[in-house]
């Protein structure tokens, strides 16, 4: 399918029927870089609190006005990493698998997430055996689940979610530490039938190159420039994508394959290595 097939098809008729999504958020009232578990966080660079806080509204209330509903998780003032509530946990069809956190700073952010679940009406929450961090390096299409391995999540976990769900599981090797979970190297744009991904290539091994390569022929590829500015740690609801506004080489090509790109400043956020994914978990109700 060539570029102009795929955006002829998005007619203005669908891009007003998308999908509205519900989302799960975490304040950042308590954010701050004390460690470092990835090679974004430097403890010396100190975080500008105010305006963490002011970038995190601006992308609750982007969600709300293009008609998503976003809850949010109440923040523990002794886990200052909850704001990246896509790692609590992978929501598939209404059910939950929870989250085992590679780092001990963060293992305790699997425990409220599983008690928020519970308690607004998720009647499945499985605790894994295995580590994964979520969404992290899970990425949900309508065929498959696309699994991150090699920094952060367990190869064991892939089984673990693929008989959990009764979805294929297609494992990829990341290879380079800046892309650390697979939601900073490659995002779904389009989780229908007809499903669309955009990616950095160089993050990924040559065999799981290859199989991206199989699966989505026609993927958007991100340059090493707007990789490395987050460009891809996005949410798209299937026609508006929220992109890291540094990721500029990003914004002609959505749009010309139809979707509507709006530029995020989380830069803040960006100092303890997440951005507008990070930050978003999505609640994908049962079918």
């Amino acid at each position: 399918m060539d570029h102009g097939l795929t955006s002829a098809r998005r007619s203005r008729e669908e891009q007003e029927l998308f999908k509205a999504r519900r989302y799960l958020m975490c304040p950042p009232e308590h954010f701050r870089v004390t460690y470092s578990i990835n090679p974004w966080m430097d403890p010396g660079k100190p975080v500008d609190l105010p305006l963490a806080v002011a970038q995190w509204e601006d992308l609750r209330d982007r969600y709300r006005a293009l008609g998503h509903s976003v809850e949010e998780l109440t923040p523990d003032p002794d886990l200052p990493d909850m704001v990246y509530a896509a790692n609590g946990a992978t929501v598939v069809d209404g059910r939950v698998l929870g989250a085992r956190f590679a780092h001990p700073e963060r293992a305790p952010e699997a425990a409220a997430h599983a008690e928020w679940y519970r308690e607004h009406g998720f009647a499945d929450v499985r605790e894994p055996e295995h580590i994964n961090e979520g969404e992290g390096d899970f990425a949900v299409t309508a065929s498959w689940l696309l699994a991150g391995r090699g920094f952060r999540s367990s190869p064991l976990s892939h089984g673990e979610v693929q008989e959990f769900f009764g979805r294929p599981v297609i494992g990829l090797d990341l290879v380079d530490p800046h892309f650390y979970h697979l939601d900073t190297a490659l995002c779904v744009l389009d989780d229908g039938v007809d499903g669309e991904v955009m990616y950095y290539p160089d993050a990924f091994s040559r065999g799981s190159r290859a199989v991206l390569e199989r699966l989505f022929p026609d993927a958007l590829i991100a340059s090493e420039a707007d990789a490395r500015a987050f460009g891809l740690n996005c949410v798209s609801d299937g026609h508006h994508v929220l992109v890291p506004q540094a990721a500029t080489g990003l914004f002609e090509p959505l749009r010309e394959r139809g979707y509507e790109p709006i530029g995020i400043d989380l830069g803040e956020l960006l100092k303890g290595g997440g951005s507008v994914k990070c930050c978003t978990a999505e609640l994908r109700p049962a079918d």
